[in-house]
């Protein structure tokens, strides 16, 4: 028997942080979509399949490949906790409805449906957003599971980072009451949610080897010096600069890596070193996503860019574990 090698396609793409968790887990990768400039220069450094840099808005699904697979990491600000929660208002809060505009578009419905967002997404506006999602997959003819995932419950990797997964499968809204225990749907409900990790690796793993440019370090001249100095005592965890204060991680875990954490002045994770205070490396935060040192960051890009890549980036070895079930399912 041949072997059947599973196609996706992605939108919001980023730097491919969910692409390359389907490339590790033996999927195709057949295109991508990205709009961020920035984002795009750092893709196309490690992969040379085909990208689409442009709105996804000016995008038409008779012009894709068709994909077993569509994947979206869809804008997650008009959700988020940290942002101002519009939703829907939110012109990013509606770039759902333009998944599901391309998922009707193309010439062949996508086997399954793989979005995320942030942990808040669930809750948003009392339930009422993700119940308008829910009720436009299924009405869509696709059977719906989520549940929210945290990277350090499920991977080695040391990273508070909570976000919801929606998985769908196509064809098979009501599987629950069909009695097909050979439905795809009956079984991806035994590997969904994935076997929980037993150990997260120390912190050390995921930092510098080589020596790190004194423009990452706070010296006695920083205004938060004195600050740093009275909190920060442990080189076993990571601590995060809160605008006038700095919160410790006592549970050894790196905290939540965000889009904004390169701005200076707001969830700027740092660590203790035998050189002193200092900031994470970009290359560090990609590291605490899972992606691998091999992954060629631009050199000649601004480090605000590269920090906001990284903190809008997913954790690739859970998604490589989900799309592992995910396979499985399909594939018998």
């Amino acid at each position: 028997m041949s072997k059947i090698n599973f196609t996706i396609g992605g939108l919001f793409a980023g730097v491919g942080g969910i692409e390359l968790g389907f490339k590790k887990s033996g999927f195709d990768i057949a295109w991508a979509n990205e709009i961020d400039k920035h984002s795009c220069i750092t893709y196309r450094n490690n992969f040379s399949h085909q990208l689409i840099e442009g709105d996804i808005q000016k995008i038409k699904g008779k012009d894709l490949r068709p994909v077993d697979v569509l994947c979206g990491g869809f804008p997650c600000q008009a959700f988020s906790v940290a942002g101002y929660q519009k939703g829907f208002d939110d012109e990013r809060g509606s770039m759902f409805f333009e998944i599901m505009r391309l998922v009707n578009e193309l010439k062949k419905k996508p086997k399954v449906l793989f979005l995320e967002n942030v942990k808040n997404f669930k809750s948003h506006d009392k339930g009422r957003t993700f119940q308008t999602v829910f009720n436009t997959i299924e009405s869509n003819g696709y059977s719906v599971f989520f549940d929210v995932l945290n990277t350090c419950d499920y991977t080695s990797i040391p990273q508070n980072r909570e976000r919801t997964f929606i998985i769908c499968f196509k064809d098979e809204a009501g599987w629950e009451f069909s009695g097909k225990t050979n439905s795809m749907s009956y079984k991806f409900s035994k590997l969904f949610p994935p076997k929980r990790t037993t150990h997260n690796k120390p912190i050390s793993d995921f930092l510098e080897t080589k020596e790190v440019p004194e423009s990452f370090f706070y010296r006695q001249d920083k205004y938060m010096y004195n600050e740093l100095r009275k909190t920060m005592k442990s080189k076993d965890t990571l601590y995060q600069w809160r605008r006038q204060y700095v919160r410790e991680n006592k549970n050894n875990k790196c905290p939540t890596l965000t889009a904004n954490m390169g701005t200076g002045g707001h969830n700027v994770p740092l660590v203790v070193t035998d050189d002193g205070f200092r900031k994470l490396t970009p290359r560090e935060c990609f590291s605490f996503q899972g992606f691998p040192r091999s992954y060629k960051l631009p050199t000649n890009m601004a480090n605000s860019h590269l920090y906001k890549q990284a903190g809008n980036a997913v954790s690739v070895p859970l998604i490589s574990k989900l799309a592992t079930a995910i396979k499985k399912t399909i594939s018998e």
